[in-house]
């Protein structure tokens, strides 16, 4: 069950969505202007480094408590009207494209799939889907002899994603799975390829559900409702599919927050005589700069936050903030993400929805007739035609087949798996000797898939493609690859395990805290955000009585 819904109650919490200028523009560019502005020698209450899904909404909460607050981001403060585009190739410059060195026996590519650039963070050019984790997520080892379990439960942050749900909003079916519960949004209709994917899990006998989406359907506040022209990956031009720039930054900004966009933080500044952090140093137009704060959250994602506490090596830290007992960097996840695309005869034209329409957790538990442990998700994928290029060239097809699948491309309909990866000591960031344009060294990602990963991957496989062939595909086609970033800054009770205590605070750095993707434990086979969200809600929670 959900909390029930109120517009007046929400206002009352956030009022992003009307702080949106009624009309055609969907920014409110007179908040921006006029936003508070503190000087570097200013001691503000908080730092936060990262505009992402953690970064915002921590500072959207602290601000409305009256915090003096400068948040970071070494991307621009985008203006959907006049930086997107409807074009999937003039999209790219959403993702971090920052030099990263990668490694280990099964190299994770970094960009679009995991990597955002900007106010907003991957959020940005996600597809919308935001299912909560179960609470069987929050105990693997002790349920299932894998993983770690978390130091807090799926109860600790129940009521934040329902509070989270309600900003976004998010539409969908009621939700059997996990904790059943329901949206108070009701969910979109669907195109070809959500009826595809629909059909043939009815043939065999896969339950699904349409949603959960963070997309308005119908007008919420003065964002725009859904017009389904399929650019969910690209930025949101019409501001129906929720991201932090919309949904939380305006309302940041609205309580007095700073946003200081093209600003990449370099290093937490901690005074040696308290070992308390005091302020972050951070280059702007090729100038390093300094300010001070009385605290300092570090939200720039699974890579670039364990990068930050290494180059961030003190006298009494030399191995990097939080990494006193050789944790930092570790543990850093991915999802297994193979998608499986099914040729019909009937044209599917798979674009044309929101990218986003219709998902399964059937499978996301453990099976215990199975010989590997945990599960995965499915979902609906779009990809638009660059991408089902790429997908299409990765099978091996190039020249006269190529074109001859791309005149095909109405034809097909598409179906994504997240597989949960487990959390391995081995996988982890590292600085690399190759330095970046301020001369730093950048982050090094290695990454090795265990045999329960391989299995897990084989399994949600060939669920797709039986799903497919159910629905009648004529032809079947499957890429490999990954999504999502998760951990590198865990969650724990005690220093030896972990990097961040259950209240986010850094192991033996006060009033330096964590609050992004690299804190969770394990990652299950749910889209990270909305956990990401709620734990950002959780944490302003925890630190405002400080």
């Amino acid at each position: 069950m959900s909390t029930r819904f109120s517009y007046h109650d929400l206002r009352q919490t956030n009022e992003s969505a009307w702080l949106v200028p009624p009309g055609s523009s969907r920014v409110n560019h007179e908040l921006r202007r006029d936003m508070r502005r503190f000087d570097q020698d200013d001691e503000v209450d908080l730092v936060v480094v990262g505009a992402g899904a953690g970064g915002s909404v921590l500072t959207q909460r602290l601000a409305r408590r009256g915090w003096s607050i400068v948040t970071f981001d070494a991307g621009p403060f985008w203006d959907p009207d006049a930086d997107w585009v409807s074009d999937e190739r003039g999209s790219h410059n959403l993702y971090w494209t920052e030099p990263r060195v990668i490694g280990g026996s099964d190299p994770v590519p970094l960009g679009s799939n995991n990597s955002g650039r900007g106010v907003g963070g991957s959020l940005v050019h996600y597809s919308g889907f935001v299912p909560r984790l179960h609470p069987s997520d929050f105990a693997t080892h002790s349920r299932d002899g894998v993983g770690v379990d978390w130091p807090i439960s799926y109860e600790d942050l129940r009521g934040y994603y329902e509070q989270v749900e309600q900003e976004l909003p998010v539409s969908g079916q009621d939700w059997p799975w996990g904790d059943p519960h329901t949206y108070a949004h009701h969910a979109h209709p669907v195109g070809g390829n959500g009826s595809v994917f629909l059909s043939g899990c009815e043939a065999a006998g896969v339950p699904a559900r349409v949603g959960p989406v963070a997309i308005a359907n119908g007008r919420f506040g003065n964002r725009s409702h859904c017009i389904y022209r399929g650019f969910c990956q690209q930025g949101c031009k019409v501001g129906a599919k929720a991201s932090p720039l919309i949904t939380h930054i305006p309302d940041a900004l609205a309580h007095g927050a700073e946003v200081r966009a093209h600003s990449h933080v370099s290093r937490v500044l901690v005074d040696e005589r308290t070992g308390a952090a005091c302020g972050v140093t951070y280059f702007k137009d090729g100038v390093e700069h300094r300010q001070r704060a009385r605290a300092v959250a570090v939200a720039g994602y699974s890579i670039e936050t364990p990068r930050l506490l290494l180059l961030s090596a003190t006298r009494d830290h030399p191995d990097g903030l939080g990494n006193d007992h050789d944790q930092l960097g570790r543990y850093l996840m991915v999802q297994g993400a193979p998608q499986t695309a099914g040729r019909f005869r009937d044209e599917v034209r798979m674009y044309k929805a929101q990218v986003p329409e219709a998902s399964s957790e059937h499978f996301y538990e453990t099976d215990p007739a199975a010989a590997y442990k945990r599960g995965w998700s499915l979902q609906t994928v779009g990809p638009l035609p660059v991408t089902w290029s790429e997908h299409v060239a990765a099978q091996g097809h190039w020249g006269a087949p190529l074109r001859e699948y791309m005149r095909d491309y109405v034809h097909w309909a598409s179906i994504g798996a997240l597989a949960e990866l487990l959390p391995q000591h081995g996988n982890r960031v590292t600085l690399a000797e190759e330095k970046d344009r301020h001369g730093l060294p950048v982050a090094r990602f290695d990454y090795s898939l265990c045999d329960n990963d391989k299995a897990l991957i084989r399994a949600a496989t060939q669920s797709m493609e039986n799903i497919l062939r159910a629905a009648g595909a004529e032809e079947l086609m499957t890429i490999q690859r990954f999504a999502h970033l998760v951990g590198g800054a865990r969650m724990a009770h005690r220093a030896p395990d972990g990097v961040v205590d259950p209240s986010y605070r850094v192991f033996g750095v006060d009033n330096l805290f964590v609050v992004d993707g690299s804190i969770l434990p394990t990652q299950g086979a749910a889209n990270p955000g909305l956990t990401i969200m709620a734990l950002a809600a959780r944490a302003a929670d925890h630190l405002a009585p400080r």
